[in-house]
């Protein structure tokens, strides 16, 4: 709600336009840098560790992660930034991968460049009545949380149906 807000005042003469864009941006990147860090610090082992922990995942799945990130960690990190929830965690498996700090950046730069870019323009476009975007990106972030949700269940659910043992 902050960003279509502020497209609002920006159409009100308030604030700039392109200002309110790039330090909207600029934000988004310092938040994700920190979170790349932190993936980075904690590194593989940690991960790995952690993985070998945990009932449903194994270390080959975070080894087959590994290897998907590897083939398309810049695109996953562009269009996460379109996706709740994944916005922020993408940055995780990037600095845990160490994806290079210079390509990780540009796409997150140019993904919540745009991310921001649409939520300030409809403020802008909408006038008073920006609250009204609210209420539509609400349903499209619980439509989003929802499949990752399902995708979870299932992803769950298959993981104990190969674990258990066949009847005899």
């Amino acid at each position: 709600m902050v960003l279509p807000l502020a497209g609002f005042l920006a159409g009100q003469g308030q604030l700039s336009v392109v200002a309110v864009i790039v330090w909207a941006t600029a934000g988004s990147v310092a938040g994700a840098l920190v979170l790349y860090a932190l993936g980075a610090v904690f590194g593989r082992q940690r991960l790995l560790r952690v993985a070998d922990r945990l009932p449903l995942i194994s270390i080959d799945d975070v080894q087959r992660a590994e290897r998907w990130f590897a083939r398309r960690g810049g695109q996953a990190v562009l269009i996460g930034r379109f996706v709740p929830v994944v916005r922020s965690l993408i940055s995780i498996p990037a600095g845990v991968e160490r994806m290079p700090l210079l390509k990780f950046t540009l796409y997150t730069t140019i993904g919540s460049a745009l991310w921001n870019s649409l939520f300030v323009l409809l403020g802008y476009a909408l006038g008073s009545r920006w609250q009204q975007i609210g209420a539509y990106s609400s349903y499209i972030n619980n439509a989003a949380i929802g499949l990752i949700g399902l995708a979870l269940v299932v992803i769950v659910v298959r993981r104990l149906r190969t674990r258990r043992p066949t009847p005899q």
